[in-house]
């Protein structure tokens, strides 16, 4: 199958960039025969769509994270991709029930913020269900008992693939069920599921995919679904390369979920790939946005180099999000990489105000002759 190739057969047009609400949607959504099974704080909409007449059950959910809309648009992708009328999409239907909840906080994604509108993260509120979309949520899983769950994240640029440089453009975790991290049937199952869409991801990004940590806890929806028997797989659109908009990562995504539905429809899910699963990469807090090496300052009437990094903060501004690069950490980077990387062979920073980077101060100076301008080089 040429994942590429499908992706630029149906990717969905109509959406693009960071800022994914339910206006963006909501269209999309009524293409099809669409229930609305409540609402958010705010009185939106929550719908739910189904696909499928297969015994093998799969419940998809989105934006549990309102400023996560990466796995939304690749979402709309898969969409587009089951109505292509092919031989494998048909074959797909017939084999499988998808029910997606392609936007479980409308508020927060119309904010542009992890919570929803009482403050809460969706994602820790498993046990309380203290709001209306944790149990719309729980509600949907419990009504259409799932064989399989997929929880749809985005992770920030933070992240690397292990610990050589490499970005987590993709992540997946099986999470575990106990304190212990057991490995039991139920994770395994998704484990199987994770080492197949790894082998496909690995032919276009290799070294750039990585495993989620897997500590315990039981009031993040995938920790107590897996503990309720069902076998569940966090996915985490992360960064690649000048990809701040994530329209490169939608389509690794989307061959994700392509190729681990297909991996189903082909095999029994009866191997044990726990091995493989745990050769993917953990998860590593390694990268900022930029790092600036071997940078002179004068401090204290003294000259020193130093190196000192920047990270883009997300800022939603009349509905489109911008990206400001602040000064975020000042040497004591020997451990970390930088999605850029400039150096600045022995120059002076200057900013017009001090002659040493500040923490939180916007990302614009110069390294001698050289003008930065919101993190990067201006040219």
């Amino acid at each position: 199958m040429d994942y590429l190739q499908l992706h630029q057969q149906y990717k969905e047009e109509s959406i693009f960039g960071r800022y994914i609400t339910l206006e963006h949607i909501e269209p999309l959504i009524l293409k099809h025969q669409a229930e609305i099974i409540g609402q958010s704080v705010l009185g939106k909409p929550i719908y739910k769509l189904q696909f499928g007449t297969g015994k093998t059950k799969i419940l998809m959910w989105s934006q549990m994270h309102g400023n996560e809309g990466t796995t939304t648009k690749a979402l709309f992708d898969f969409i587009n991709f089951l109505h292509s009328n092919t031989k494998e999409s048909n074959a797909i239907l017939a084999n499988f029930t998808f029910c997606m909840l392609p936007m479980l906080n409308p508020d927060g994604a119309k904010l542009y913020t992890r919570e929803n509108a009482n403050g809460i993260d969706l994602n820790r509120d498993a046990q309380n269900l203290s709001q209306p979309e944790s149990k719309i949520l729980r509600k949907a899983f419990e009504l259409f008992q799932p064989n399989y769950c997929y929880n749809l994240h985005d992770q920030r640029t933070i992240y690397g693939a292990g610990d050589k440089g490499h970005s987590a453009t993709v992540s997946f975790l099986a999470p575990a069920f106990n304190e212990n991290r057991d490995i039991n049937e139920v994770r395994i199952k998704a484990m199987n599921v994770i080492v197949a869409m790894n082998n496909t991801l690995q032919q276009f990004i290799p070294n750039q995919v990585g495993r989620f940590d897997d500590s315990f806890n039981l009031n993040c929806v995938g920790d107590t679904f897996q503990y309720l028997n069902v076998p569940t797989i966090l996915f985490e659109a992360g960064h690649f390369a000048n990809d701040y908009e994530r329209e490169i990562t939608r389509k690794y995504i989307f061959i994700a979920l392509v190729s681990g539905i297909m991996f189903f429809n082909e095999n029994d899910i009866v191997l044990n790939e726990i091995g493989d699963y745990l050769k993917i990469s953990q998860n590593k807090v390694v990268f900022y946005d930029f790092v600036y090496k071997n940078v002179k300052i004068n401090y204290d009437n003294s000259e020193k180099i130093i190196n000192f990094a920047a990270q883009f903060k997300e800022v939603l501004n009349s509905e489109k999000v911008t990206f400001v690069a602040e000064i975020a950490q000042v040497d004591n980077l020997e451990n970390y990489f930088g999605h850029v990387e400039i150096d600045a062979k022995g120059e002076t920073y200057t900013d017009g105000e001090s002659n040493f980077p500040i923490l939180e101060k916007k990302a614009d100076f110069y390294l001698g002759s050289i003008k930065i301008v919101n993190g990067n080089k201006f040219s």
